[in-house]
């Protein structure tokens, strides 16, 4: 179980990646995209010499990451000799369901698929497949090379050896695994999504705005991160996708977004990621914030 591929070289597949080619593993990293697996290489450099310049890893460590990572744009090839496949593309069910269709059929028979998922049923995506009882869920926190949990999520025929491996090699990732059951949202997003949500309603409705709602949950609560600053990290596009899931799954109208979720995301506002959500992350602004900071 030491050679693994990754697919997808996005936020969390590039940092999936890089976790496992830390910890040793040799990671086929593939991306449709030769832009995106060259943005993810860039991203997991840059963590990983920032992970240097605070001493806690040397170069060498640094450079035997980077060279137990190897680059594909064909899944065909780069998943020829995996032991485990770990899908970490975005969260649509139709993708979903294509990319494991196609892992199966070019994936040796003894490989272990997993799904970085955050809601979605492994169940269905593991129904699409020759192997049922090897589909698993691992899903990781953003950001991956640092957030210990993963939630390993069993489908319906996922077997008790897989589960058992998958977990152990958790653990071998210096992550602490929690084994869950596969139901919409799993157990992360179906008690954090509605919370977000719930934040967004609150916003909608006028009760206090977007800092102010921030605020009281950060010192109220004792949250790192205030509610819809979080939502913007996550990415608003992601929050919508995870609670239409939820909502369809279970028929339960607690689950139903709000409709300015709705709003922010066709209009293309999607927090970090596209430079503008509840909060500015546009350059304008950044420069701003560190013209003030000059003045200062």
């Amino acid at each position: 179980m030491k050679n693994v591929a990754v697919i997808g070289a996005g936020t969390m597949g590039n940092g999936i990646a890089h976790t496992f080619a830390q910890s040793g593993f040799k990671v086929q990293l593939i991306d449709i995209s030769e832009d995106s697996l060259k943005r993810g290489i860039a991203t997991i450099t840059k963590n990983l010499d920032r992970m240097v310049a605070k001493e806690k890893i040397t170069e060498t460590n640094k450079d035997d990451t980077l060279g137990n990572i190897t680059t594909f744009t064909n899944v065909t090839e780069g998943v020829e000799y995996a032991s485990l496949v770990v899908e970490a593309a975005t969260e649509n069910i139709d993708l979903k369901l294509k990319i494991f269709k196609q892992l199966d059929e070019a994936c040796p028979e003894d490989t272990i698929l997993a799904t970085n998922t955050s809601s979605i049923s492994i169940t269905q995506i593991a129904a699409v497949t020759s192997r049922p009882d090897m589909v698993i869920g691992m899903h990781f926190m953003n950001p991956v090379p640092i957030m210990k949990l993963v939630e390993i999520i069993r489908g319906y025929n996922t077997s008790d050896t897989v589960t058992k491996l998958i977990m152990d090699m958790s653990k071998t990732l210096g992550k602490i695994p929690v084994e869950v059951n596969d139901y919409p949202g799993f157990v992360a997003n179906r008690i954090l999504m509605p919370m977000l949500n719930e934040s967004i309603e609150t916003l909608y409705n006028g009760v206090a705005g977007v800092e102010e709602i921030d605020t009281v949950m950060k010192l109220g609560m004792a949250h790192p991160m205030g509610p819809l600053q979080l939502a913007d990290f996550i990415g608003l596009d992601v929050c919508l996708s995870i609670l239409n899931v939820m909502y369809d799954g279970f028929k339960n109208p607690k689950y139903a977004p709000c409709p300015l979720l709705v709003n922010m995301v066709r209009a293309g506002k999607l927090g970090v990621k596209s430079g503008e959500g509840f909060y500015d992350y546009s350059e304008s602004r950044k420069a701003e914030k560190v013209a003030r900071q000059f003045l200062k």
